[in-house]
C-alpha cells in the first residue's frame, strides 16, 4: 500500500510539472534564506559562550551623572580591579584589559606591528583562550613579560614550542620575555589581541593608569561558583564612594555588573542601564527569518489548496469502491509531507552553494553543521510541521466531500475556502510590504551616514601612528612632510581623525554649576589642526606660532559653547583642573564619533612637547599612490626600526557602520527574495485560476469581450489582496523602523514616498505576475475553450 502511495504521489508530481516546481522552489528558496540567517544568529549568540567559566565571567561598568544626565560608561578606573579583589570576597579573580593598539615588535631583521592589549597575572585564569606554551599562573606573573599568539610564534621564532624562554624587542625601547603562546583568537570571541602585555609593565609607562580619576581600561572579575551575583552587585555598587573621585557631583558613581558573554550583544545604554546593541540586529534578522519562512510555508499551503481541485474526482472513485477516509487523507498529506521533505533537501543544497558568498558578505567563518543532530531535528521538523499543515486542509475538506456531488461535476470550493486562499495571499504579501519598506528604510539610513557632511573633509586625509623616532624628530618630519609633491597640510592630534572617545569633568569656568559637571572630550592638536582637518572656524583662530600665548589656549566646538554658554567667547577663561587658559577659537561642529552618538562638548589644546598619537596629512586628491609612497620613505629615514602603518580616515569611519552595511546588503538579498517566492504563489494560482475559468473565458470572447476586459477581470481579483496588503503592512513597518532609527543620534526621517515607492513595486510585481497567465488565458481560441459543450 505505502509503495502504491508513493508511485501515485510521484506521478502526481510529474504529471503537475509546473505546480510542483513552484511549491517546491519556493519553499525550498524560504527555507534557505531562514536557514542562512539563523546560522548567522547562532553564530552571534556564539561569541564568547567559549569560556568554560562563561557563568561566572562578569564586566563591569559605571553609572555616572553628567551633562544633566545619568549616562552608562563601559571605562573604568586602572586600580579597579585590584581593590574588587580586595573589598569584595566573592570575586575570584578580576583584570584590568586596556587595548594598547598595534605595536611594534622586533626579532633580528624581524619588525612587525602586532594587536597588543595590556593585562593582568589572572586574565588566563579567567578566560578560556588556549595555552600552548606555559601555563595559566605563570604566563603574566611578573613584569618584563610577553604571552603572544601562534601566529606571531610562527612569525618572529618559526613554532610556539620555540618562542617560549625567547626575547623580543618591543617598541624598540625595551625587551621582553615570551613566557606563554596562545592559541590564535578567533571570531568567536569579542577580545582580539596577537599579545598580551603585563599590567605591571603597562602602569610602569602610563602612571596616569594608577589614579582612581582616570577611567580608561575595561575590567572584568570571575565570581566564586557559589556567589549570588546580585549581592555582589550590591556590594560593588558604591565601592567607589570612599576613593572621593566625585568630589563636586549631584550623585555618586556606581558600579554595576553585565554577564560577560552578553557583553558582544548588549553594549548601547540608555539612563545608565545597557538597553541592547548588536542583539537588536540578531533579532531584526530572527523576524526576517521567520517573515521568510512563514511567506514560503503560506505560498506551499496556498498551492496545496488550490491544487487539491485537480484530485475531487479521484477522491471521490476512491470513496465510491469503498477506500476509507482515514486512509484517504493519510494518502493526501503524505503527498505534502513529501514535497515538503524534497524542499528541504533542495533548500540544504541552496545553503551549501551559497555559504561561501555568505560568509564573504557578513566577513563570517560558519560552515554547515551536517554532524548536528539538532540541525538535522529542526530540518525534519519543519518539514513535518510544513506538510502537516499544507496537506491536512484540503485533505480532510476533501474526504468530507460526498462523492455523489464530485462526481456530478458540481464540486466548487465554498466562499471560506476562497477567503482563506485570499487571507494567506493577503499574508503573504502584508510581510512582504514590511521587507520592502524596511530595505529602503535600511538603504537610506547607511546612505545618509556616508554622505553626510561630518564638518570636515574625510576624503584624501590619511594618518599614521607618531612613534619611535618620529616622536622626538615630528618638526623635521613635518617640515620634509610638507615639502613632498601631493601634500597639501599636516598635524598631529592625540587620537584618529574618526574615533575620539575619551571624557574629562575637569573643565568648569566662571560660573559653571559645580553640582552639574560636562563631560568634554579632549584633543591634544598641532599646528594647523584645522586646516589639515578642513574644519570650518565659527569665531576666532586657530592654534599659531606666532602667539606664544597659545599654549594655554582652547579650541571648542558649538556643542562645548552651547554648555559654557558664553556670548562673546573669545579671550574668556577656561580651567582644566588647576590648569587656566583661555579661549581663542570657536569650532563649527564636527562629528569625531559615529552618527549613533550625538555631537559631545570638544575642548583642543596645544600639545607640542611628549607628542604621541597620530599624524594627520591632507593629501591631493588623484595623487594617492605617489604621495603614499613618498610618506614612507621619509618615515622609513627619520623612523627606521618601525613600519610605516598608515590608515584613510574616509575608511575608518565607514568601518564604524559595517553592522549597518551588512544589514542593508542582507535586507535587499531577502526583501528580493520574499517578493520572489510571494509571486511564485500569485503565479501559481493565476494558473490555477486560468484554468478553473476557461470555459468563462471562452463565453466572454464569443459575446464580445476585448482581451483587455478579460485580463483586467483576472488580475483585479489578485490585486485585491495585495492592496489590504499594503494598508495592513505600511503601519507595522513604520513602527518597526521608526524603533530601528532611534538607535541613530543624526537620523533620516521615513517619508510617504518610500511607502508610496513600497506599494508601487508590490502593485506593480504582482502585476507582471499574473498578467502572464491572464493575458495567456485571454488569448486562447474560445472554440478550443468550448468544444466539449
Amino acid at each position: 500500500m505505502l509503495r502504491n502511495y508513493l508511485k501515485i504521489a510521484f506521478r502526481n508530481l510529474a504529471k503537475h510539472k509546473t505546480f510542483s516546481a513552484i511549491s517546491m522552489l519556493g519553499l525550498a528558496l524560504g527555507m534557505a534564506s531562514s536557514l542562512l540567517i539563523m546560522l548567522w544568529v547562532q553564530d552571534e549568540k556564539s561569541v564568547d559562550a567559549f569560556h568554560a567559566n562563561k557563568q561566572q565571567l562578569y564586566r563591569v561598568y559605571m553609572r555616572e551623572f553628567f551633562s544633566g544626565q545619568l549616562q552608562g560608561v563601559i571605562w573604568t578606573p586602572g586600580p579597579l580591579a585590584d581593590e574588587l579583589k580586595r573589598s569584595v570576597p566573592e570575586i575570584k579573580y578580576a583584570t584590568p584589559h586596556e587595548g594598547v593598539g598595534n605595536q611594534t615588535f622586533s626579532v633580528g631583521d624581524k619588525t612587525y606591528k602586532q594587536a597588543t592589549n595590556a593585562v593582568s597575572a589572572d586574565f588566563f585564569k579567567m578566560f578560556s583562550y588556549k595555552l600552548l606554551q606555559g601555563t595559566p599562573e605563570a604566563a603574566l606573573k611578573d613584569k618584563n613579560c610577553l604571552a603572544i599568539s601562534r601566529s606571531m610564534a610562527e612569525t618572529f621564532f618559526g613554532s610556539p614550542e620555540a618562542a617560549i624562554g625567547k626575547t623580543i624587542r618591543f617598541d624598540n625601547r625595551k625587551d621582553l620575555l615570551v613566557t606563554a603562546v596562545f592559541e590564535n583568537t578567533d571570531q568567536r570571541s569579542t577580545l582580539q589581541f596577537d599579545c598580551l602585555l603585563s599590567w605591571e609593565d603597562y602602569i610602569e609607562e602610563n602612571e596616569w593608569a594608577k589614579g582612581w580619576g582616570s577611567t580608561n581600561p575595561l575590567t572584568f572579575f570571575m565570581l566564586r561558583s557559589d556567589a549570588d551575583p546580585a549581592r555582589v552587585e550590591a556590594k560593588m555598587k558604591h565601592l567607589l564612594d570612599k576613593f572621593n573621585r566625585d568630589e563636586g557631583k549631584p550623585q555618586p558613581t556606581e558600579l554595576a555588573m553585565q554577564p560577560f558573554h552578553e557583553y558582544y550583544l548588549n553594549g548601547n545604554f540608555e539612563n545608565g542601564n545597557i538597553v541592547g546593541g548588536r542583539i537588536e540586529y540578531v533579532r531584526l534578522f530572527t523576524i526576517i527569518a521567520v517573515f521568510i519562512l512563514l511567506i514560503a510555508c503560506v505560498n506551499f499551503m496556498n498551492l496545496a489548496t488550490a491544487r487539491s481541485a485537480k484530485r475531487a474526482k479521484e477522491v471521490g472513485v476512491r470513496k465510491v469502491i469503498g477506500a476509507a477516509r482515514l486512509l484517504l487523507i493519510g494518502q493526501l498529506v503524505g503527498e505534502a509531507l513529501l514535497m515538503a521533505f524534497l524542499s528541504v533537501i533542495l533548500a540544504v543544497l541552496f545553503v551549501a552553494l551559497s555559504l561561501p558568498a555568505f560568509n564573504s558578505l557578513t566577513d563570517k567563518q560558519i560552515i554547515l553543521p551536517v554532524n548536528a543532530l539538532s540541525f538535522w531535528g529542526v530540518l525534519v521538523g519543519l518539514a513535518l510541521i510544513t506538510g502537516l499543515v499544507a496537506g491536512s486542509y484540503p485533505a480532510f475538506f476533501l474526504t468530507s466531500l460526498s462523492p455523489v456531488r464530485i462526481l456530478k461535476g458540481t464540486f466548487r470550493f465554498d466562499k471560506n475556502s476562497i477567503w482563506l486562499r485570499q487571507g494567506l495571499v493577503v499574508f503573504q504579501f502584508a510581510l512582504s510590504i514590511i521587507l520592502i519598506i524596511g530595505t529602503v528604510v535600511i538603504y537610506r539610513q547607511v546612505a545618509y551616514t556616508q554622505s553626510k557632511n561630518l564638518g570636515y573633509d574625510r576624503e584624501n586625509l590619511l594618518y599614521f601612528p607618531l612613534e619611535g623616532d618620529l616622536v622626538s624628530n615630528y618638526d623635521l618630519l613635518k617640515d620634509e612632510l610638507t615639502k613632498l609633491p601631493g601634500v597639501k597640510q599636516v598635524s598631529h592630534m592625540t587620537e584618529s581623525p574618526a574615533s575620539s572617545g575619551f571624557g574629562t569633568e575637569s573643565i568648569n569656568w566662571p560660573g559653571s554649576d559645580p553640582n552639574n559637571r560636562v563631560r568634554f572630550t579632549p584633543v591634544g592638536v598641532g599646528y594647523d589642526f584645522v586646516k589639515a582637518m578642513d574644519i570650518k572656524i565659527r569665531e576666532g583662530r586657530d592654534f599659531s606660532k606666532e602667539y606664544a600665548t597659545d599654549t594655554t589656549g582652547f579650541l571648542i566646538n558649538e556643542a562645548a559653547l552651547k554648555v559654557i554658554g558664553y556670548q562673546q567667547p573669545i579671550g574668556k577663561t577656561l580651567n582644566w583642573g588647576s590648569s587656566k587658559g583661555t579661549i581663542i577659537g570657536v569650532l563649527k561642529d564636527f562629528h569625531f564619533q559615529s552618527l549613533h552618538t550625538a555631537i559631545r562638548p570638544m575642548i583642543a589644546y596645544l600639545r607640542t612637547k611628549e607628542r604621541s598619537g597620530n599624524v594627520i596629512v591632507r593629501i591631493e586628491a588623484g595623487r594617492t599612490s605617489e604621495t603614499v609612497a613618498s610618506l614612507e620613505a621619509v618615515c622609513k629615514k627619520l623612523n627606521p626600526k618601525f613600519p610605516f602603518t598608515y590608515s584613510f580616515t574616509d575608511q575608518t569611519y565607514a568601518r564604524q557602520y559595517k553592522s549597518e552595511q551588512i544589514v542593508s546588503t542582507l535586507s535587499n538579498y531577502f526583501a528580493l527574495l520574499a517578493i520572489f517566492i510571494s509571486c511564485l504563489g500569485l503565479f501559481g494560482l493565476s494558473t490555477f485560476t486560468a484554468e478553473q475559468r476557461t470555459k468563462e473565458i471562452g463565453v466572454r470572447k464569443v459575446v464580445g469581450a476585448s482581451v483587455a476586459s478579460i485580463v483586467s477581470l483576472l488580475s483585479q481579483d489578485f490585486l485585491k489582496p495585495v492592496a489590504v496588503a499594503i494598508m495592513i503592512g505600511s503601519p507595522v513597518a513604520w513602527y518597526v523602523m521608526n524603533r530601528w532609527l532611534q538607535g541613530f543620534a543624526y537620523k533620516i526621517d521615513m517619508e510617504w514616498w518610500m511607502f508610496a515607492l513600497a506599494g508601487l513595486l508590490a502593485v506593480g510585481i504582482a502585476l507582471l505576475t499574473v498578467s502572464f497567465q491572464s493575458i495567456r488565458a485571454a488569448l486562447v481560441n474560445p472554440v478550443k475553450s468550448l468544444r466539449s459543450e
